[in-house]
């Protein structure tokens, strides 16, 4: 079997986002806190991800 470049298939959809630079500045701040400085798209999943979980049950 060949091997296939690229990023392997996965469940997921990308979106693009346009946010104020005040908001992604309060990310970036916001994720420095973090011990394993995650990326920007993966700091706002996990604020989605903990918003979902503090807003009520999983659909």
């Amino acid at each position: 079997m060949e091997k296939k470049r690229g990023r392997p298939p996965v469940d997921s959809e990308a979106i693009n986002l346009r946010l104020p630079r005040e908001l992604i500045e309060a990310i970036d701040d916001r994720r420095r806190l973090e011990p394993d400085l995650p990326t920007r798209p993966e700091m706002i999943r996990r604020a989605l991800v903990q918003w979902l979980e503090m807003t009520g049950p999983e659909r």
